[in-house]
């Protein structure tokens, strides 16, 4: 008999306390900190969390590991499920102050709120603290809280699935409804290039100099002209691609002064397709034109530009089918906690797309996150409860193999 009731109140405080503490991407101790303490709280004994060490390999400064919690459950025979959610906020939310204003949580002053992820945080702690409070029949559980989603999903990417204790399946809380089933993402390449010139008088020798803006410019006219920037439909596969960041060293502007002909332009950009050879593709389309673009802008001794171009994949893209195990599991859930399920895929990465990528598919689900990553972000209350009463179901229902 699955039991659905819990501590609503007690959920909410325990959202609005950890709401109150700062913890964006690459700087998760503390709130790691205060999850731990609030497990603990809980009933789960010191011995059953840990940090891993997956900070070590991260490749940008990330104060600590990924928070990962093991129960034996009361079903020991049954297979162990993991729940999972991401412990950092994007750097808007510094500083966030979090208030309750009826069925809403908002930050007061001129920052985001945080709710993506402490959304996910407070449903998790709230399933154990039900499951040991009420003494609640469920099989093994993993519990993981990741370091760095919001800056490139590398808690995820650099976790050792060994320390996870085999589960069948993943369920990742990082969304808006609870009755929504995210079953599958994008995947996104990440690429950098460096286009080095030659600097001259601009207004004495200006054929003596080599523009870097120039060759910058020349290369993206000629991805957008051959269909490669914005969204790429080609040979009946979709994609998108993106150009953020134009501009010199250290993130200075490209350039010195009008009177100097531009001698270094570094541009960062994104490719992103449900079809991971399609993203490779689109990212070869703009290492192609800057290679072009290079040779078609000498000095006056037939000297060329140098391009250097880096490109990593931040995630792959996957889907699950609609009736693989751990979807069916999610929908059965849903349904015991009285909402019909909604399955849906994402042009956004998510902590999914590394787990699914480890072995262990992933169901992402919501819980209450509104306007995201915005200065006017809320928590919607009776959806993060939601939220948690669809987790509570997740742990206690019979797994669908």
């Amino acid at each position: 008999m699955i039991d659905l009731d819990f501590d609503a109140e007690g959920a909410i405080a325990r959202l609005l306390r950890f709401l109150a503490v700062e913890g964006v991407t690459g700087q998760e101790k503390a709130i790691g900190q205060a999850v731990a303490s609030a497990l603990i709280e809980a009933g789960i004994p010191k011995r059953a969390i840990h940090h891993d060490t997956a900070h070590e390999r991260i490749p940008l400064p990330t104060q600590t590991g990924n928070l990962i919690v093991t129960l034996p459950g009361t079903r020991r025979d049954a297979d162990r499920l993991l729940f999972m959610t991401h412990l950092d906020t994007v750097p808007l939310c510094a500083g966030a102050r979090p208030v309750r204003r009826k069925n809403r949580i908002v930050a007061e002053g001129k920052t985001a709120l945080g709710g993506d992820n402490r959304t996910g945080v407070a449903v998790l702690v709230t399933l154990v603290a039900t499951l040991l409070e009420k003494k609640l029949d469920h099989p093994p559980l993993t519990l993981l809280f990741t370091v760095r989603e919001e800056s490139g999903l590398f808690g995820a990417r650099y976790l050792d699935p060994a320390d996870l204790g085999g589960p069948v399946a993943a369920y990742n809380f990082d969304g808006r409804l609870a009755s929504q089933l995210t079953i599958g993402a994008v995947g996104a390449d990440r690429w950098e290039v460096e286009v080095f010139g030659r600097a001259a008088h601009a207004g004495v020798h200006p054929e003596q100099g080599v523009s870097a803006t120039v060759v910058a410019a020349m290369a993206l006219a000629d991805v957008r002209q051959k269909g490669w920037f914005g969204k790429v439909t080609r040979d009946g596969k979709e994609g998108t691609s993106n150009v953020g960041t134009f501009g010199g060293a250290d993130g200075r502007a490209a350039g010195e002064a009008t009177n100097v002909v531009t001698d270094y332009v570094h541009i960062r950009g994104e490719s992103r397709s449900h079809d991971a050879p399609f993203v490779t593709a689109i990212t070869a389309a703009y290492k192609e034109a800057f290679a072009l673009a290079a040779t078609q802008v000498t000095d006056d001794k037939g000297r060329s530009a140098k391009v250097r171009f880096q490109t990593r994949r931040d995630y792959y893209p996957f889907h699950l089918k609609p009736r693989a195990p751990a979807v069916r599991h999610a929908e059965a859930a849903v349904r015991a906690a009285g909402f019909e399920p909604i399955q849906r895929v994402t042009n956004g990465g998510l902590d999914a797309n590394w787990m699914t990528r480890h072995g262990i598919p992933t169901v992402t689900l919501g819980a209450g996150q509104n306007e995201i990553h915005t200065v006017d972000e809320f928590v919607d209350v009776p959806e993060f409860l939601r939220g948690c009463r669809v987790a509570l179901a997740i742990a206690q229902s019979a797994w669908m193999a």
